[in-house]
């Protein structure tokens, strides 16, 4: 059975046509749908007969098991049952914009060692009306319009790229999102990434990095083993050429790990060069706890001088806040408690 946002516009007027419908209910359900981003319980313009009608024939994929809310009621966090698996959304906001970190797998099979979601393996791909309905469902608990979309959440999204990419289209034309909004983020599957160098929609690339060099990251992104940081950057700065848009690096700082000083200077001496446009720019983000994990995030100053370190070379660098520590909001952790 074909999901509500799995539906595609020429399926709803071919639905609504079957049922005798005029041809303008179509383009009314769309517009609330996608437009004006409501449920279907709330697109009055359609009769009331018609939205049950449409409720049983267009069903969600999404069923909420939970949803858990920041102290400072700025992220709020879903776990969702899509079918035989869970996922999970997270719907970060400030005064003026709102971002949703979506998932495009259950699961993932990339075995990271420090993030949740790769401890648990992988179950299954997301279809694209999994990954758009997480979009608008977040879109209808937000105040400010969700402006931004991040490919972060469980699963590696270059791992599950045709969905992914028909997500991007329908996040951009149909959602109405700048290409320029939408992020994606990989651990480095290079194929996948020189692919996406040659699509037209210039996207947001982030390299999910955690090592300055091969022998660290092999343990901590066994991935790496396949597809080695020199070819990473390389199929990196294809997507940066291609698109004209700056790369974010993510490192995820562990304490004792990855954090000291020379580990810095090896990184910034890895990326200062980087010839791309924009140059690269590291995100550094103090590590999630994990139940799997033993590590830790560094002290706030262990951060700042390893940012300082980059930027003295010449690396643009921010320190990420982590948001909603206190609601399991790094991906996997959620659904991690709930199964557990």
């Amino acid at each position: 059975m074909i999901t509500r946002y799995g539906a595609r516009r020429a399926d709803v007027a071919a639905l609504l046509e079957e049922w005798g419908e005029p041809a303008y209910r179509a383009a009314q359900l769309w517009h609330a749908l996608y437009e004006q981003r409501v449920p279907l319980e709330r697109a009055t313009t359609i009769p009331r007969s018609l939205r049950d009608r449409l409720d049983d024939a267009l069903p969600l994929a999404l069923h909420e098991l939970a949803c858990q809310t920041s102290a400072d009621g700025l992220t709020a966090k879903w776990l969702w049952r899509a079918g035989d698996v869970q996922v999970e959304t997270v719907l970060m906001r400030s005064p003026q914009r709102a971002s949703v970190c979506v998932s495009s797998q259950a699961g993932c099979a990339m075995a990271c060692s420090f993030c949740a979601t790769g401890q648990a393996g992988f179950e299954r791909h997301l279809d694209v009306g999994e990954i758009v309905e997480q979009v608008v469902r977040a879109a209808h608990a937000s105040p400010q319009r969700v402006s931004n979309v991040v490919f972060m959440g469980m699963g590696e999204p270059l791992a599950n790229y045709d969905a992914l990419w028909d997500a991007v289209e329908r996040i951009h034309d149909d959602l109405g999102i700048s290409a320029r909004r939408i992020t994606i983020s990989t651990v480095g599957i290079v194929p996948a990434m020189r692919r996406l160098a040659a699509e037209e929609l210039p996207v947001t690339l982030a390299v999910s990095l955690h090592a300055p060099d091969d022998a660290l990251r092999n343990e901590l992104v066994p991935l790496n083993r396949r597809y080695p940081i020199a070819d990473v950057l390389d199929a990196a700065a294809e997507v940066a050429g291609a698109h004209g848009r700056r790369v974010t690096f993510e490192y995820a700082g562990i304490a004792g790990v990855n954090d000291a000083p020379e580990q810095a200077r090896a990184l910034a001496d890895l990326l200062a060069p980087w010839p791309a446009p924009g140059g690269a720019h590291v995100n550094l983000i103090p590590l999630n706890p994990t139940a799997g994990y033993d590590g830790r995030a560094p002290a706030r100053a262990r951060l700042e001088t390893f940012a300082r370190i980059l930027r003295a070379r010449g690396v643009n660098t921010t320190i990420r806040r982590n948001r909603g520590v206190d609601i399991d909001a790094a991906c996997g952790q959620l659904r991690h408690r709930h199964v557990g």
